[in-house]
């Protein structure tokens, strides 16, 4: 099988680099050897990765398929000789983390102090914003993304999944009725993400519907559309830890709760490529995804 370390990360940097050679001349591998690996790597997986040309590589469909998984396995590799070799606890330097600002004021900023006394020799500069920024370009060491995530070189590792749901306030469906099945959906005000046209849906039965909406109010902001939905002015789709305490209140309820919605999200931390994280966003991430899990039983 050739699905060990050097070949994976061989695979990940001529991914990045759009060359082979160069990707083995960073692990110390000859032009030769470097090809010779992609093509068992290949020859192993059974699928071509790489469409090649004489000035540069390409990732092909199976190619970006894979990707995702090859930087997970290294990722769980490096954590697993972590484990091995020794505490995070003296880990140093400043943490540059960026997050939604929704996720960052649920998740990040009430524990951080408890992040601070477990981790002295750490400082953290947090970037709270619902645009999604290039953290190589803007010097991110890490990035906290909900969602889907796009084909990239990025390293990502899945914190929790993040279940979602429709919500309105009893106010709103006092006035306007209770939506009964997705169709129904294209009467009412959706308050909608901005760019979004349409919800998507799983019904009780596993059919996919979906269902094109309008509203008079889209928004960026996460923060936002969950103020809206409190201040009765129609249905949104919202990640459950986001409005769980509303829903427990009664401030809001659950809208077509025996449909799901699609597609299904989960909360990833994404970090630059390269084959070891540092100490700092190690332990960062493994204090993030204790917090996620001990707070958010519903995303285990």
């Amino acid at each position: 099988m050739a699905w060990d370390g050097i070949s994976l990360e061989l695979f990940v940097r001529a991914a990045t680099l759009g060359a082979i050679g160069r990707a083995g001349a960073e692990l110390g591998l000859s032009p030769t050897a470097a090809t010779q690996r992609i093509k068992n790597l290949e020859t192993d997986l059974g699928a071509q990765l790489l469409h090649r040309t004489t000035r540069a590589v390409s990732l092909t469909t199976e190619g970006e398929n894979f990707l995702q998984h090859a930087q997970t396995i290294l990722t769980e590799m490096d954590e697993a000789r972590s484990d091995l070799t020794g505490s995070l606890t003296e880990a140093t330097g400043e943490l540059k983390v960026t997050a939604s600002a929704v996720f960052g004021e649920r998740f990040i900023v009430p524990y951080i102090e408890d992040f601070f006394a477990a981790f002295p020799g750490i400082s953290v500069r947090l970037d709270l914003s619902d645009q999604i920024v290039n953290i190589i370009e803007q010097g991110f060491d890490l990035a906290i993304r909900v969602g889907a995530l796009a084909p990239s070189t990025l390293i990502a590792r899945r914190l929790s999944h993040n279940p979602r749901l429709l919500a309105a306030s009893p106010a709103y469906l006092a006035r306007h009725g209770t939506p009964e099945r997705p169709q129904d959906l294209r009467e009412h005000a959706c308050i909608m993400l901005a760019g979004q046209r349409s919800w998507e849906f799983a019904g009780p039965d596993g059919t996919e519907h979906e269902v094109r909406v309008t509203g008079r109010l889209s928004s960026n902001s996460g923060s936002a559309i969950r103020n809206a939905l409190l201040a009765d002015l129609g249905i949104a789709t919202r990640s459950l830890w986001d409005v769980e305490f509303a829903l427990a209140d009664g401030s809001l309820v659950p809208v077509l709760p025996d449909y799901t919605v699609l597609p299904e999200w989960k909360v990833w931390a994404v970090r630059p490529p390269g084959r070891r994280a540092p100490a700092r966003v190690r332990a960062f991430t493994g204090f993030l995804e204790n917090v996620i899990r001990t707070n958010f039983p519903a995303g285990a």
